[in-house]
């Protein structure tokens, strides 16, 4: 094992043993990482590098407008409350709880700036599920919209190991937003390891209780660099919008890492219904758009008579998307879905359709920095049009 920044190693300790690990492939010249990686800095200070720094960064549909300069300086205070605050060492584990939103979005980042592993969790969890993924990441912090704190007390008395909690989106005191002010605008990242733990996922528990999958920091960039890259091909002069949770590796993706990892502009949602992304579209001409299946073609069938001119790239995952639903899209706006299969353990899309190379009723090919098959019971490579079981590399 390489060396770790982290003080706390918690997530280093608990991974298996190496001659269990995955094989773990690197194989294009743009994933040849440093040794040293903090995903934070790759994102905000790689866009800045590259004169994005006035550009914007996040959006809300409530009027929010942050560029990458007021985001970076906005985790960066955040950071020091986590540390000089609240005492997070590198290492510790911070429950993040919050819907999509700007500020959301800034914790986030803080944590990963503060060489912290970010524990995010969906919007309606209760405090029993709350409970569950505190215990077993053992989170000794936690950084949670006002609005969804209540749960989240709920579940304190079951979690000795959460020995503190701040607020945001309040106007309380000892919230975030009064301790901002306090705080210089700026913070030195923790330098830490590529390979050092970033985040802790949860699954959605469709096998069994929920699982946490951990991902380093050079995961997070290495997703960035591939299936965008290689599939999407958005531009920095894209806005990405969407339904999909910053807690569901879907959403950190497509609504955050991704549009900052070229520089674009990402317009978080708190309550994306498919009638509310409707509107969103019409108000604010995002262009690329992120959601699941039965959210397209509920937006499909209610699409007469609106302008989703705006959109040029959409994104569906999560769920088999029909060849129906495909089609209803492509009528209502003229757009191809690009359709992938992603899984938390993986963190994105490894399969994905082309906009200009779909085939309905397949999934796609294997995006470019993964490898798949298909394989029997025994773990032997089918041929051609043999049912097994989808093995993927990456």
């Amino acid at each position: 094992m390489k060396e770790t920044a982290h003080v706390d190693t918690f997530a280093r300790d608990r991974l298996p043993a190496r001659d269990q690990w995955p094989e773990l492939v690197f194989d294009l010249p743009e994933l040849a990482y440093p040794e040293r990686m903090n995903c934070a800095t790759e994102l905000l200070a790689g866009a800045i590098g590259r004169g994005r720094g006035d550009q914007p960064a996040v959006r809300s549909t409530e009027g929010v407008s942050w560029t990458y300069r007021e985001l970076e300086a906005r985790a960066n205070r955040i950071a020091r409350i986590l540390v000089e605050d609240m005492g997070v060492v590198p290492g510790n584990r911070v429950l993040l709880r919050g819907p999509n939103s700007p500020m959301m979005a800034a914790c986030w980042l803080a944590i990963m700036k503060a060489g912290a592993i970010a524990v995010a969790t969906m919007p309606l969890l209760r405090a029993k599920e709350l409970t569950d993924i505190v215990t077993k990441s053992e989170a000794s912090h936690a950084l949670c919209d006002a609005r969804l704190a209540e749960e989240l007390e709920l579940a304190r008395p079951a979690c000795p190991s959460l020995r503190s909690v701040a607020l945001f989106e309040t106007d309380a005191p000892d919230g975030i937003e009064a301790r901002l002010a306090a705080k210089p605008a700026t913070f030195a990242d923790v330098p830490t390891y590529a390979v050092d733990t970033a985040l802790i996922a949860f699954t959605s528990g469709t096998t069994g209780k929920p699982k946490g999958t951990m991902h380093s920091h050079r995961d997070v960039i290495a997703a960035c660099d591939c299936w965008p890259k290689h599939t999407l091909k958005a531009s920095p002069d894209d806005v990405f919008t969407g339904s999909p949770p910053l807690a569901f590796t879907f959403g950190l993706g497509g609504l955050l890492v991704f549009p900052m990892r070229i520089g674009a502009t990402t317009l978080l949602v708190e309550r994306p219904s498919p009638e509310a992304l409707l509107d969103v579209v019409e108000r604010h001409r995002p262009t690329v758009l992120f959601t699941a299946p039965t959210s397209y073609r509920a937006m499909a069938l209610a699409s007469r008579g609106r302008d989703l001119s705006s959109l040029r790239k959409c994104v569906s995952a999560g769920e088999a998307l029909p060849a129906a639903t495909r089609k209803l899209w492509k009528d209502a706006t003229g757009i191809d879905i690009i359709d992938g299969i992603g899984s938390t353990e993986m963190f994105h899309i490894f399969i994905s359709h082309r906009d200009d190379d779909v085939r309905p009723g397949a999934t796609g090919k294997p995006v470019p920095g993964y490898r798949a098959c298909v394989l029997d019971d025994e773990g032997r490579a089918l041929p051609r049009g043999q049912v097994g079981r989808l093995a993927v590399k990456g």
